[in-house]
């Protein structure tokens, strides 16, 4: 177990923790939020040994291996899959062994090692370093090549490569999925599902914490607050909470009754499709979490565009990439046939390097086409947003000279009260904008693309650098933007809250894709249990040949294998009994308390459960409520752990 005890600590003169306790249980798994700046990777460095407590202390089993993921990486030549393999340090200590022990031919010695080398399952370690690299977006071919040759981006995935290889019982994750596509952050929830130690995971990606986690850690005002189940759950949990503080009510209620005529007007026009369905129920999501950020620092909305072209453009046979060395063409994405219409709002998936960057700037007409025709219609007004745009803001200027020279004929009062809105205001208007952080520069990105009122808003990962208050506000402002969206994001949240249609950008084609994100991750996850179900038969197709090449017999005739099967059979049905009858026992617990749940969930959200004369009715329903949420969420897990064992033992 975890345990802070009215810990403190400060950094210089900052308090970051003040008199703060809270535990973990071996086997959560739970999700750190706060601010920035609140004290999570503070916190992270308390875990590691690297900062001490200025009052109270901490606990932590003794004998716990601890993995985190580096934040450098040496250009070594060794190869990928070697690179991974060293995150098992207790492997390369009995490699180290074995080769000592050969080394001075002590044949007991190297005996031993090898034992042990077999207890580790040293023989199966590269096959699971490679099928840790292939989960996370690298090819075959890659595994072999060596470290140096790789970008900053791809060595940040050989590292958290390196951390899950490494034997834990404590898994520290900050920020996993920033250099992660879709595809990948998919297959990283499925091993982490599967983790069987104590994971504390920091993250700004709302849907990967959700189903991650089932513990959430707040860092709020110097305190570490424990909320029992996901960020979804601990939402809601603290949108109640607010809700019975008055002072905020009047403001909480102008942002759902807002964001509730949306929704009403959003539900008439929406079709009985998966995606749009799927809209509808995360924009009522966030009507019931809109308390929990009724005060936020940061919320703006779009401004409504002064035309509305249709088409916005029309695409035909357009090849798009670049052009290399001496003019030659480079095509990534082939024949695109698209004609963007006013009001959609367009998600493209696909995994990294498919090209889904390289058709938004085309469309965004920062890269010339290759070939085809692309017509734009009358008025459009493109807004483009893109992580290389925030280099070309002037470090040495202002956020104030920047947005004047979009508008030089606008006052400079009207200029100020709108980069206000941004939380750019009074010094910070005026100050350079060199040491702004990177959630600083893009929301200033941001604010300069809505000063100028487009139309069709072509947004590519728009949400890295930005903290999980700024991306709510995001989230707020684009589902409720008038215009035409085209969005590429790993926040799946965000492209459900925002989008309604999906098109996928796969083997250099543009096409519709008939389903939701849940129907993509489904597909993912089966595409990657077919990728490693080949490379399977492959590996046993080169055992049984080089079985037969050694004319190995078993020896076992017919009957004899009957007999054995009969065996097997009896023995694996006396197995599984108690573990069927577990999960009958728990299915059952899981009903009564999800009727339960309904229960609760109906009273907490209807308005009359308010009232004062409720009180203390709504308080004891919120508790009961977080404590039937934990017991769920604990069943759940046991409930996928019975599974788990009654899969392997067949």
């Amino acid at each position: 177990m975890i345990r802070f005890n009215q810990f403190s600590l400060a950094r210089g003169t900052k308090p970051l923790f003040d008199n703060t306790t809270f535990t973990l249980n071996p086997g959560e798994k739970a999700g750190l939020v706060g601010a920035n700046g609140a004290g999570k990777s503070t916190l992270f460095a308390v875990l590691l040994g690297e900062l001490h407590a200025d009052g109270g202390d901490f606990s932590i089993p003794p004998n716990w291996q601890f993995a985190h993921v580096a934040q450098e990486t040496p250009a070594a030549d060794k190869t990928a899959l070697a690179y991974t393999l060293d995150g098992d340090a207790a492997l390369r200590a009995i490699e180290a062994a074995i080769a000592a022990a050969s080394a001075a031919h002590d044949g007991a010695a190297e005996g031993e090692a090898h034992a042990a080398f077999a207890d580790a399952d040293g023989y199966t370690a590269p096959a699971r370093a490679e099928a840790l690299l292939l989960g996370l977006g690298f090819t075959l071919e890659q595994t072999r090549e060596p470290v140096s040759s790789f970008s900053g981006g791809w060595r940040m995935r050989l590292n958290l490569a390196q951390a899950l290889m490494c034997r834990s019982d404590l898994l520290l994750l900050d920020e996993p999925t920033n250099h992660l596509d879709l595809d990948a952050i998919v297959w990283l929830e499925d091993w982490l599902h599967r983790y069987p130690g104590t994971l504390i995971v920091i993250s700004h990606d709302r849907e990967f914490l959700d189903s991650v986690c089932n513990v959430t850690l707040h860092l709020e005002q110097q305190q570490i607050k424990r909320y029992g189940g996901n960020y979804s759950q601990f939402e809601v949990l603290r949108a109640q909470q607010i809700a019975l503080q008055q002072s905020a009510y009047e403001k909480q209620q102008r942002t759902v009754e807002h964001l509730q005529s949306y929704i009403n007007r959003f539900k008439a026009q929406a079709t009985k499709a998966r995606q749009a369905q799927s809209r509808v129920k995360a924009l009522e999501k966030m009507e019931l979490i809109a308390p929990a950020h009724a005060t936020s620092p940061f919320t703006f909305e779009f401004r409504v565009p002064d035309s509305a072209p249709n088409p916005m453009m029309v695409m035909e046979d357009v090849r798009c990439g670049y052009r290399g060395e001496e003019g030659v063409e480079i095509p990534i994405v082939d024949r695109v046939m698209l004609s963007i219409q006013n009001g959609q709002r367009i998600g493209l998936l696909g995994a990294n390097g498919q090209g889904k960057s390289t058709l938004i700037k085309t469309l965004a007409g920062t890269l010339e086409a290759l070939g085809g025709h692309v017509r734009e219609g009358k008025g459009l007004r493109i807004g483009y947003f893109a992580q290389h745009q925030l280099e070309t803001l002037r470090p040495d200027d202002t956020p104030l000279q920047h947005l004047a020279r979009l508008a030089p004929d606008t006052r400079e009062q009207e200029l100020r009260d709108f980069l206000g809105s941004f939380n750019f205001s009074g010094e910070m208007a005026t100050s350079k904008i060199a040491p702004f952080s990177g959630g600083e520069k893009a929301r200033l990105a941001l604010a300069l693309i809505i000063w100028q009122k487009p139309n069709l808003l072509l947004l590519d990962e728009p949400t890295n650098h930005l903290d999980l208050e700024t991306r709510h506000a995001l989230t707020m402002a684009l589902a409720q933007f008038e215009g035409t969206l085209i969005l590429v994001s790993h926040d799946r949240h965000l492209l459900r809250a925002t989008t309604d249609q999906f098109m996928l950008v796969a083997k250099h084609r543009l096409q519709e894709f008939d389903g939701d994100l849940d129907d993509y991750r489904d597909w993912l996850l089966q595409h990657a249990a077919e990728q490693r179900a080949a490379l399977k038969a492959g590996a046993a197709a080169k055992g049984a040949d080089s079985s037969a090449d050694s004319g190995v017999d078993n020896g076992v005739n017919r009957k004899e294998q009957r007999r054995l099967e009969a065996e097997t059979r009896q023995k694996l049905a006396h197995l599984k009994k108690p573990l069927q009858s577990r999960i009958t026992k728990i299915e059952k617990e899981m009903d009564a308390l999800n009727t339960e749940k309904t229960a609760l969930d109906a009273f907490v959200v209807d308005p009359t459960s308010y009232e004062p004369e409720q009180k203390s009715k709504l308080t004891e329903a919120i508790r009961r409520q977080a404590d039937v949420n934990a017991r769920l969420e604990t069943l759940e897990a046991e409930w996928l752990e019975t599974h788990e064992e009654l899969e392997q033992i067949g």
